[in-house]
Parts: C-alpha cells; structure tokens; sequence
C-alpha cells in the first residue's frame, strides 16, 4: 500500500484491504518499512508508525504487524516495539552493530512472534537453543553496546551533510533542520556528475580501499545503474561512511554512517572538494 503523496499513510486503503472478504487474499501480516529506501519520502517516525499499527489492531486485532526497522534505531528515544509492533527487525551491520558486528541481524517483539521465527530458522522445536553463533558473539554484545554514540556520530555527520549541501542550492531529503528518524542523508543533484563526484569523495576517505574509483555499474535487482562507495572494515555496513544510489532521474545520492564523526565530517569535505574540482559547485 504506497504512502498518500508519498507522506503519510493511506488509512482508507489500508481499512479496504484488511476488510476484504476474500478468503484467497485473507491478510496475516502487515509489514511497515521505516526508512526510505531508494526514494526521497520523509522516514517514518515511531509516532506515525505506532498510529498506523494502531488503526490495523482497531480493525484486525488478528492481523500481525512487523516493522522493518533498519537505519532507524537508536536515533530516537523510543522504538516501534514500544508503540505496539508484534515484531521488529533489522540489521546488525547497520545502528546496532555499531560497525562491530561482522554479520547478521535481529529479531525483537512478542515471546510467541520470536519463538516462531526461531523455530522457522533453526528446526521445529528447538528454536533459540540451537542455531549459528559463527564465534562473533563478543563483536555481536560490543556492537550492541556502542551502536548509540556511533549513531549519534552518522546522525551528526548527516546534518552536517545537509546543511553544507542546502547551502550550496543542492535539495536534502530532510533537511538540516528537520527531525530525523534514520541515519540516511538524501541529496539530489539533478546530473549524474554530481552523485559519481560525491561518492568518489566518500571512497577517498575510506579507512579501506580509499585509493579505488567508485563508478556506476550494472547491479542484480536494478533497472539501472548503481554507484556505491564503501570502504568499510565490514562489507556492506552502512553504518561505515557510505554512499550510493541509483543512476537515474533525479540523480539522488543516499549518504549514511560514520564511525565517528570526524571520519564523517572528513568524508563530506572531500565531496565538497571534487564539488570545486569539477566545477559543480562553487565554494565560497
């Protein structure tokens, strides 16, 4: 169900679908993603996500509802299990891994939503007593532990980014004043000049392969070419300095992470340096 105008939810869709009489298409679970993903929507807030869950309880206390939490947590002081969500889950290479954690994810919510996603994942019966820990358990409970203050940094590091880019006529998808829900900073540029400048910025102030030239390539899944820069101790953790994004109208790039934030404020000042470089941007 796609948000109304791209904002807020569709209350009178979602109420039209979980009503419906046929029994084919009877709906058990809701799934409500809360960040944005390759689009430049706002993210949603805990708020509006505990709304939500409460308009599909009012109408089908049956219906399970389970949050995809990823770039969110920790970035404000509550999360989706505290308004209701049945099940939340998410990413350990992203906030709460603190860029420790090498692999894996989470699974929080009720006692029988966990039992069953344990029993689903191992074997029936046996559920959380036995399964992979792949001897990473000590990086797993340290990432957990430093996941806040390294998501304050990338929150730090991606109000920085905006301010700085917003300054310079770029739009930022929220800008540097608005509340924030996610560690993902949205900057739209309108030519692909712009996207492949910053992310070649990023990668030069990698602590991993700065000396490799990020350019667009063909990714499984896309209808177009994808950028990515992302020289992170973790493959794949965007909770690390990063960026990337799809080659195509409106040429948006979605920066996010920092370890700290002098890495972060490090990474932005060197887009900003091929921004003069190249001549898409003037520095005053």
């Amino acid at each position: 169900m796609d948000l109304k105008d791209g904002k807020g939810f569709d209350f009178d869709g979602i109420k039209e679908a979980l009503t419906a009489q046929d029994p084919e298409k009877k709906i058990h679970l809701v799934t409500i993603q809360r960040s944005k993903g390759y689009q430049t929507r706002k993210t949603l807030s805990v708020d509006q996500i505990g709304e939500a869950i409460s308009f599909i309880k009012g109408i089908r206390p049956d219906v399970t509802c389970m949050v995809d939490n990823c770039y969110g947590e920790f970035t404000m002081d509550k999360e989706p299990s505290d308004v209701g969500a049945d099940m939340v889950v998410g990413s350990l290479i992203k906030n709460p891994g603190g860029g420790l954690a090498p692999i894996g994810g989470y699974i929080v919510g009720t006692k029988e939503c966990v039992a069953n996603a344990a029993v689903r994942l191992t074997s029936p019966g046996l559920g959380k007593e036995v399964g992979a820990s792949l001897d990473v358990l000590p990086q797993l409970y340290e990432g957990f532990f430093m996941g806040p203050i390294v998501t304050a940094a990338a929150l730090k590091g991606a109000i920085f980014a905006a301010n700085c880019y917003e300054k310079l006529g770029f739009e930022t998808f929220p800008n540097g004043s608005e509340d924030r829900y996610d560690i993902i900073q949205a900057i739209t540029f309108h030519k692909p000049e712009g996207m492949i400048a910053f992310a070649q910025g990023i990668q030069s102030a990698s602590p991993i392969d700065s000396f490799v030239d990020a350019q667009p390539a063909p990714m499984p899944g896309y209808d177009s070419d994808v950028i990515m820069a992302a020289g992170a101790f973790v493959s794949g953790s965007s909770i690390e300095l990063s960026a990337d994004g799809p080659i195509r109208e409106p040429y948006t790039i979605y920066f996010q992470g920092g370890l700290t934030w002098p890495h972060a404020k490090l990474g932005i000042l060197k887009t900003l340096q091929n921004m003069q470089e190249r001549g898409i941007a003037k520095l005053d």
